[in-house]
């Protein structure tokens, strides 16, 4: 296996180097992020940043490399008037993603995943809605999401909770682990495959770089006890960086992440509640919002207690949530929407004006 094998490259980046029209590029992969700085692994081994025109052409921050980038650079070439240091490369293109999940700011949280473990805890931390939220963005991202609940030894019963939340996130793995005493990380294999990306996702404080220590034999990563005062999580890990793991598989732990907007479009969301998506398929309205229509399978679920009136709401609440953003982000169904809505309005005043009301 070569080297740009054993770091994950495939057919989807290879098909694309025929289209970059520069024979001095040097193919690596983007493993570390320091303000502005981006280590490389591959063809190029070394610190590296982004051209004049790269930087000049960039229209947003998801632009910009992330950690599990492929990127094409060159080392120690002339570079704005100035010469490249020598263990400095220049980066002049960033291959197209195969998956990306995104953050509030559409700052890519990691590319090229495969993998993404969505890390919480027991106690405070352990929140359905918040776990629902990541889990549109990781199905919007293509990657394969698995909750992985860790700090089991704070829980007294962690299988019936385990259980519960499996309940409450259908199609989705929930793993039980406790990363500081070892317990239960042989449920993690099956996921870690050579030459394969698992992206590390949660809150701070959950254990995440506890667990990259003990997946990597070694302490790594530096770890930091939650707060005692407010049960919150510190920041440990302050940078995005790629590990090869012994078995080969390939992991990228992140910052901890206090807010998460979902920079997805609705059928994001149904991903994540196929559940509900597929009751709403027996709903007498194809347009059912299911809030107080007659017929609607879903609420009647609800009322059966087959499905949970919480996890119903948190579906309205980000499906209003990426709806908004898509609006947003698309002007042509802002005008859209604006314009079926005076249609509506014109034709009430046509009725009423015909009724006499008006």
């Amino acid at each position: 296996m070569s080297v740009r094998e054993r770091l994950g490259w495939h057919p989807f980046f290879e098909a694309q180097i025929a289209g970059v029209d520069r024979g001095d590029l040097c193919f690596s992969r983007v493993i570390e992020e320091q303000r502005g700085l981006y280590r490389l692994a591959g063809d190029v081994e070394a610190w590296a940043e982004v051209s004049g025109r790269f930087r000049h052409d960039a229209t947003s921050a998801a632009d910009f490399p992330a950690v599990g980038d492929w990127v094409g650079a060159v080392v120690s070439e002339e570079h704005g008037g100035r010469r490249a240091a020598a263990d400095r490369a220049i980066i002049h293109v960033r291959l197209s993603r195969a998956a990306a999940g995104r953050a509030a700011d559409q700052q890519v949280v990691a590319a090229n995943v495969d993998t993404i473990f969505l890390v919480t805890a027991f106690a405070r931390d352990l929140s359905p809605r918040r776990l629902e939220r990541y889990l549109t963005m990781v199905w919007d991202a293509g990657a394969v999401p698995v909750v992985v609940l860790n700090k089991a030894d704070l829980c007294e019963d962690p299988a019936a909770a385990g259980q519960s939340l499996a309940a409450r996130l259908p199609l989705v793995d929930v793993l039980i682990v406790s990363a500081l005493h070892e317990h239960g990380l042989t449920a993690l294999e099956p996921y870690l495959h050579p030459a394969r990306t698992v992206a590390l996702l949660g809150s701070s404080g959950v254990g995440k770089s506890t667990l990259v220590n003990r997946l990597l034999g070694r302490e790594m990563l530096k770890v930091r006890a939650i707060s005692d005062s407010d049960g919150k999580g510190r920041h440990t890990t302050t940078s995005r960086q790629l590990v090869e793991l012994p078995g080969g598989a390939l992991l990228i732990d992140t910052p901890g992440m206090r807010e998460l907007q979902p920079w997805v479009d609705e059928s994001a969301v149904d991903a994540a509640f196929d559940d509900i998506a597929a009751l709403a398929g027996a709903c007498r309205f194809a347009d059912c919002a299911h809030a107080t229509e007659p017929g609607c399978a879903v609420l009647a679920s609800v009322a059966a207690g087959r499905l949970d009136a919480d996890r119903l709401e948190n579906y309205r609440r980000l499906g209003r949530e990426a709806a908004f953003e898509e609006r947003k982000r698309d002007k042509a169904a802002a005008a859209n929407t604006k314009r079926r809505w005076k249609q509506i309005i014109q034709a009430q005043k046509a009725l009423y004006k015909d009724r006499g009301r008006w």
